[in-house]
C-alpha cells in the first residue's frame, strides 16, 4: 500500500516505506555478504535503484516478488565486484613487513651509504667532483659551471660517465639500489 501512494507523489509513505524495508533489505544481504561495510553500501545501491525504478511497480502485482528481485540483482552485482577486487587485490596485512620500524635497517644503511661514498671516492677527479656538485650538492649546472670553471657540457658529459662507472662499482661491491 506504502508503494502505491509513493508512486502517487506522497512523499511521507514514500519515507515509511523506505524505513519499513531497509531492516528486510540489510538481513537479505548480510546472508551473502560477509562483510558489514559491504552490505551496508549494498542496501544503499538497492534503495537508489528502488528510487530509479519505482515507477515499473505494477500495483495490480504484489510488492515483495519485485522488491526482493531488485534486491537479489543488486546483491549479485555487489558479490561481482567484490569479486573482481578481489582478484585484483592482496590484503595488507602488518606480518607482510620485514622490518616495521627504520630503526631496525640502520646498520643495513650505514654500511651501503659507506659503500656508496667509497666508490664516489674511486671515481676519477672529474666525474667525482661532477657527482658531488650536481647530485650530492644539488648545485645546477650554472653554478657547478662557474665552481669548477668547466663548461655545462663537460659537466653532463662527466656526470653521465660517473653515473656509468658508480654503477657498475656498485654492482661490483654488492651495493643495494
Amino acid at each position: 500500500m506504502l508503494m502505491i501512494r509513493s508512486q502517487a507523489g506522497d512523499r511521507d509513505a514514500y519515507r515509511l516505506l523506505l524505513e519499513a524495508i531497509t531492516p528486510y533489505l540489510r538481513t537479505l544481504a548480510a546472508r551473502k555478504i560477509n562483510n558489514r561495510n559491504d552490505v551496508e553500501d549494498t542496501v544503499q545501491d538497492i534503495l537508489l535503484t528502488i528510487h530509479t525504478v519505482r515507477h515499473t511497480y505494477d500495483p495490480a502485482r504484489p510488492f515483495g516478488p519485485w522488491l526482493v528481485a531488485i534486491a537479489a540483482r543488486r546483491i549479485v552485482d555487489s558479490l561481482r565486484h567484490q569479486g573482481r577486487l578481489g582478484a585484483h587485490e592482496t590484503p595488507f596485512d602488518p606480518d607482510h613487513e620485514t622490518f616495521a620500524m627504520p630503526e631496525a635497517n640502520l646498520v643495513e644503511s650505514a654500511s651501503d651509504a659507506r659503500a656508496l661514498h667509497e666508490a664516489v671516492e674511486a671515481l676519477p677527479p672529474g666525474q667525482r667532483d661532477a657527482i658531488r656538485m650536481l647530485k650530492l650538492e644539488e648545485l645546477s649546472l650554472k653554478e657547478a659551471s662557474t665552481a669548477t670553471g668547466t663548461s655545462i657540457a663537460s659537466l653532463k658529459v662527466a656526470t653521465h660517465r660517473a653515473m656509468k662507472n658508480l654503477r657498475k662499482l656498485i654492482e661490483r661491491r654488492g651495493i643495494k639500489s
